[in-house]
């Protein structure tokens, strides 16, 4: 494959850059005020973001609220949920009635579920247009229309949807140990794993952690005999059972997980995991473990990462300073395609509780649109944490690795902001250029990527689904089951009793109005 130049390759980045230039305020903010309210008082915003916070993030947030304090008077606090707490934590700081302003909100995050629940404010787009001038500006009204719940957008998406896809990482040296040039399938590592297990007495094969990783290696199996996207659809939950649907399948009809052919499919997956777990490959106990794959890959403590293309960014630089060089295997449907992110991949909702929303807003299309604060929220603190080279990309400063950074690019959970604003990477790889390129060939649109489900019906058959997955899927999931079969009929029948067939029929009936919707 031809080596792509970099530096031509994103010309169309910094005619973007100058575009946004001319269309946006890149000082003070101040063109935004017109209409705003005035900001003689101070306020204090707060929000949540998914993940941990990095090392560097008190300086930046000291430079965002330099920022912030001069252009609308506010400052910010801003919290974490981590990926371990996310599905019991996520709404509990919703319901509590506390002091929240903004938080995360994705479609694969509980947003239909937490807005129909009233977790959310209700949006408008004269509200948006008159607060938040830029992102509406850079955003396609279609993206905003995308979210709308019974009529109305409880979310702000991003005005620069992900293109990325899912991927595996392997080590090249150990592939090469194993007698394997490529990986076609993921079922069909094992070479490597053992190669590992039997040279590798400090690095575990599969170390998966406690939430992210956990269900992860064992659904990419399951893709490779159905096209769906790791998470049933009644819930968003990876973790639970539920029901889903072939993303291929033009008749869109819904499947429950435990029905045929999808039970046989998960049987396929879940031998494979057994068989592995046995063989000593998988962490004996995941569910202790917080450390996520892709940050035990460069250190030799797992022997596979799991992520995205956009977040193994640091992984894949991360490696090639230590002389480690990445092979990357994109998790893809059977027909090597995968579903392109829809609008709400990242966004923010509004809590119902606030009482900033003017500022909030504000506030937002500041951090969402404007250069200076992109590039501080995604980057870090130039000179500290990035420098924009000769060349206009973007580099470590002298002495600091990847490992050293402390303000990984994308680490800090501001994903929603827009990526179509950024220069091209110094410390892209050869590896992660190459996967890049190839994207355009892998995304494609796909019928329900932006269906969202009102589970208003059927909500408290939907929370007993999640509490049985909890207690008799996830040792499936990693193949901690004494009999695949006899796990999956006690799965099976717990399921059925919590009344896994009802939410079908309410998924199938939402589906069919979607579709309908839709084709017109």
């Amino acid at each position: 494959m031809r080596k792509l130049n970099r530096t031509n390759a994103w010309v169309w980045v910094i005619a973007l850059i100058v575009l946004f230039g001319l269309t946006s305020c890149t000082g003070s903010g101040n063109d935004a005020e017109t209409s705003q309210p005035d900001h003689d008082k101070a306020v204090k915003l707060v929000g949540y973001l998914i993940g941990e916070a990095p090392p560097g993030m008190p300086a930046v947030l000291d430079a965002i609220n330099a920022k912030l304090k001069k252009d609308i008077n506010a400052t910010l606090e801003l919290n974490y949920i981590g990926w371990n707490d996310v599905a019991t934590k996520y709404p509990l700081v919703l319901a509590s009635g506390e002091d929240v302003d903004f938080i995360f909100a994705a479609d694969w995050n509980f947003y239909a579920s937490e807005a129909t629940k009233g977790a959310f404010y209700p949006l408008d787009e004269d509200m948006l247009r008159t607060y938040m001038p830029r992102h509406m500006n850079a955003m396609p009204l279609e993206a905003l229309q995308s979210t709308y719940i019974d009529g109305k957008p409880y979310m702000i998406p991003t005005s620069s949807p992900d293109r990325k896809v899912n991927v595996a990482l392997f080590r090249k040296d150990i592939m090469e140990q194993a007698g394997m040039t490529e990986i076609n399938r993921l079922s069909d590592i094992e070479p490597y794993l053992s190669v590992i297990k039997n040279n590798y007495p400090d690095m575990i094969p599969l170390n998966l952690d406690s939430q992210y990783d956990l269900p992860t290696p064992y659904f990419y199996l399951l893709s490779e005999k159905i096209a769906w996207d790791n998470a049933p659809i009644d819930s968003g939950d990876p973790m639970a059972q539920g029901i889903m649907v072939d993303m291929e399948d033009p008749s869109g009809t819904m499947l429950s997980m435990v029905d045929e052919p999808v039970l046989g499919m998960q049987k396929y997956a879940a031998g494979i995991m057994k068989d592995w777990y046995d063989k000593g490959y998988i962490n004996p106990n995941p569910f202790a473990n917080n450390v996520r794959s892709k940050d035990n890959l460069c250190n030799g403590k797992s022997g596979v990462a799991f992520g995205n293309s956009i977040d193994m960014m640091p992984v894949f630089a991360s490696c090639h300073e230590k002389g480690i060089d990445i092979y990357p295997f994109p998790m893809l449907y059977p027909s090597g395609k995968t579903s392109q992110s829809s609008w709400m991949n990242n966004g923010v909702a509004i809590s119902a509780h606030t009482k900033n929303l003017e500022r909030t807003l504000e506030a937002l299309d500041l951090l969402m649109e404007e250069p200076s604060y992109v590039y501080l929220t995604y980057f870090g603190v130039e000179g500290t944490n990035y420098v924009i080279t000769p060349d206009d990309t973007i580099a470590l400063p002298e002495g600091v690795t990847s490992e050293k950074n402390t303000y990984p690019p994308d680490a800090a959970g501001f994903w929603f902001v827009n990526k179509n604003l950024f220069k091209p990477l110094a410390t892209w790889t050869d590896s992660y250029v190459a996967l890049q390129s190839r994207m355009n060939d892998y995304l494609e649109p796909t019928t329900f990527k932006g269906f969202l489900f009102n589970s208003d019906n059927v909500q408290s058959e939907v929370a007993k689904l999640k509490e049985v997955s909890t207690n008799y899927a996830q040792s499936i999931y990693i193949g901690a089951v004494d009999n695949v079969d006899v796990a999956f009929d006690t799965l099976t029948a717990k399921l059925k009793q919590a009344g896994i067939d009802k939410v079908k029929a309410e998924v199938q009936q939402q589906a069919d109005a979607y579709r309908a919707r839709t084709a017109k």
